[in-house]
């Protein structure tokens, strides 16, 4: 399977992941964390149902604070 993940192309083993095998393949434990596949924002109550196919474009942005 062939992804865009943070507009680098990236490839993987598997025909799909969902995104918490993804998060854990790449290894982004930050808790903070913004999910999007294909433009659509991922709730983190989701991760383990929303499936990633070839060709999906994915962003994971990480939040930050302060002041």
């Amino acid at each position: 399977m062939k992804i865009t993940l943070n507009n680098r192309p990236e490839s993987f083993d598997k025909e799909q992941l969902s995104v918490a095998e993804l998060l854990e393949i790449k290894n982004y434990t930050f808790k903070m964390l913004v999910i999007k596949v294909n433009g659509k924002l991922v709730k983190k109550n989701d991760y383990d149902s929303v499936q990633i196919k070839n060709g999906d474009d994915v962003s994971v942005l990480h939040l930050v604070s302060g002041g």
